[in-house]
């Protein structure tokens, strides 16, 4: 493959590398200039690319070490009303779901999800996650993101955002409940319904 090929291919995920360093960075500029940044190594080291893993996994894990880049870099102070926000919006979906004694609510119960390594296989589910993700409040969606996908400690996270190590972990704790609802209705009971 052409220099000019493999560029118009990495253009090509441009919007997705950029919808990812916004959800993180929380600023259209430091994206941009992150996912340019991104772009710019890849085409510089293309060589490098083994093909051991798609393109795209191999772009994103560039874009995934610029924006810990970008997010060490920064000290970002964070406005106590989105995070007020947030929280209510958490708790309302939340007494919804669970009953007075904290056990799940009879409609509310995940549905059996199947066999796991199979529908993380399947592109689709990426889309129907993605989804999910653009559900869950955009702070919740962040702290999720920089743990799971940037793989960021619990300090880092703290540190960068402002938060205790409690606030913290009720985020995550909240993040992943709300995925895994969303997961249940959206692509384990759509998978059932079709059997």
């Amino acid at each position: 493959m052409t220099a000019i090929s493999y560029a118009e291919l990495i253009s090509g995920f441009r919007p997705q590398l950029l919808k990812f360093a916004r959800l993180q960075l929380q600023d259209d500029a430091a994206a941009e200039d992150a996912v340019q940044e991104a772009i710019e190594a890849a085409l510089k080291g293309i060589e490098r690319f083994a093909g051991r893993s798609a393109l795209k996994t191999w772009l994103f894990t560039i874009v995934r070490h610029k924006v810990i880049d970008f997010l060490r870099e920064r000290g970002r102070t964070v406005q106590v009303s989105s995070l007020e926000r947030d929280e209510a919006d958490m708790d309302e979906a939340f007494d919804a779901l669970f009953r007075e004694n904290e056990h799940w609510s009879p409609v509310s119960r995940p549905r059996p999800w199947g066999n796991p390594e199979e529908a993380l296989e399947q592109q689709q589910f990426w889309q129907v996650f993605e989804i999910c993700l653009d559900v869950l409040p955009a702070r919740t969606a962040r702290v999720f993101m920089m743990r799971e996908f940037l793989g960021l400690e619990t300090d880092e996270i703290c540190t960068t955002l402002d938060l205790s190590t409690g606030n913290c972990n009720v985020i995550l704790h909240r993040a992943r409940a709300g995925l895994r609802q969303c997961l249940s209705e959206g692509w384990f009971g759509a998978e059932a319904a079709r059997c």
